[in-house]
């Protein structure tokens, strides 16, 4: 077994392997448990694998840890990972806890945490990577950091004290919106919320967008409403719209009355179509252009890392405005179309107008038919006048169709046997 010391927060992510170089799942977290005279022991990892389901598997099965990646035995014990009394996660519960340096009296906030093995392979905390206080009143300033053994600090709570969730919030940063969302779930209840204050706008918002929608009511209406709203903002109208259903009318309305104008007025659009439609269904902001646009002003609309993949498949030429709802649908350009001609080429020209647009009062039912007969990952939304309102996307079907709990769902809970992976 490799005795190279490990920080936690970098071993987050890394992909755990078996012995013949099958991926089994990535690493979420690592458990110790805490001893009187010794640092804590590290009892194993907490691994996602497929159908995000969290595991349990055993320091033990652990054969190596190098370049970025975990090499085991191969069994993983597929029974839903649950933290028994005495265990603690690495991230989830160790990062951001404030301690004192014995030494010198002063005091610290985790940042990291080095585990490694002894001459018999058992793994411990080794090392603390701690952030001291700023010294500079600059709101730039960061304060020195230091490594210390774990016998050189002591946990120093003030009582009532939260922990500070900054640094676990910097170990999700890169995190797939998915991912966080089934992170931040796998949290305990108290440190959601610790988390989730500390979380900018837009990735709180990427997280809501994948969780349950009980699950998104629970944690929004913990935030405060100047807060809610900032996030509603930052997520999708069609996904804001959806998390507002829940809701109160009362309290929808307070919140819609806090959001951005131009926000709040998707959102209201949305919420005044039934949702078993496809104007509850769609979305408010695909790319919309003139038919004497360019190749490649389309194309660089599409390059925009915040766009949503579904929406990139093709822009909608209308008659001005060019915001929905639009002028008259003219029609379609598929991305792949638009490979296939200059970049000088104008939109017009290769416009498809054989796609028919579904009308915002069609069922859901008649909007997937439609989607699936024709191979389209987007389909046009358009209103009595054929003005373009908005488009229903692959995803959203998608999630129209499966159940509600689809996300907590184990999905290859049927497939395995045995218990063992």
């Amino acid at each position: 077994m490799s005795t190279q010391r490990v920080f936690v927060a970098r071993l987050a992510g890394c992909a755990v392997f078996d012995p013949v170089g099958d991926r089994l799942g990535k690493v979420r977290d690592v458990v110790i448990v805490y001893r009187s005279t010794a640092a804590p022991r590290v009892i194993g990892l907490v691994i996602e694998i497929p159908g995000r389901r969290q595991v349990f598997m055993s320091i033990g099965r652990v054969t190596s840890i190098r370049s970025g990646q975990v090499l085991t035995t191969g069994l993983i014990n597929v029974r839903r990972f649950e933290p028994r009394p005495g265990e603690v996660r690495i991230l989830a519960e160790m990062l951001g806890r404030r301690v004192e340096l014995i030494e010198d009296q002063g005091r610290a906030v985790i940042e990291d945490v080095a585990i490694e093995p002894n001459r018999l392979g058992e793994w411990s905390v080794s090392q603390l990577f701690l952030r001291k206080p700023k010294t500079s009143a600059s709101p730039f300033a960061k304060g020195p950091t230091t490594f210390a053994a774990w016998n050189e600090v002591a946990e120093k709570r003030t009582p009532g004290e939260s922990q500070s969730a900054e640094q676990l919030v910097a170990s999700y940063s890169e995190l797939h919106a998915a991912d966080l969302a089934t992170t931040l779930l796998d949290l305990p209840e108290r440190r959601i919320i610790e988390v989730a204050r500390e979380l900018p706008n837009d990735r709180m918002a990427d997280a809501l967008e994948e969780m349950p929608e009980d699950d998104q009511v629970r944690i929004l209406e913990r935030l405060g409403d100047e807060r809610a709203a900032d996030i509603l903002d930052q997520m999708e109208p069609d996904d804001a719209a959806d998390l507002l259903a829940q809701l109160p009318e009362k309290r929808t309305e307070e919140l819609l009355d806090l959001m951005e104008p131009e926000e709040a007025e998707d959102v209201r659009t949305l919420l005044s179509y039934d949702p078993d439609t496809a104007g509850g269904l769609m979305t408010t902001e695909p790319i919309v252009l003139s038919a004497d646009a360019t190749v490649a002003e389309a194309l660089a609309l599409i390059r925009r890392h915040e766009l949503h993949p579904a929406l990139a498949a093709a822009v909608f030429v209308t008659l001005p405005p060019f915001e929905t709802p639009t002028g008259r649908l003219l029609g379609v350009v598929h991305f792949q179309r638009m490979l296939r001609y200059p970049p000088h080429e104008h939109l017009g020209a290769i416009v498809d107008e054989t796609m028919e647009p579904v009308s915002a009062t069609a069922s859901a039912a008649e909007t997937a038919r439609l989607l699936a007969s024709y191979d389209l990952v987007s389909l046009p939304v358009v209103d009595a006048a054929n003005r373009l309102v908005g488009v229903v996307s692959i995803d959203d079907v998608l999630d129209y169709l499966l159940p509600d709990d689809w996300r907590s769902q184990d999905a290859e809970t049927d497939a395995l046997k045995g218990g063992a992976l």
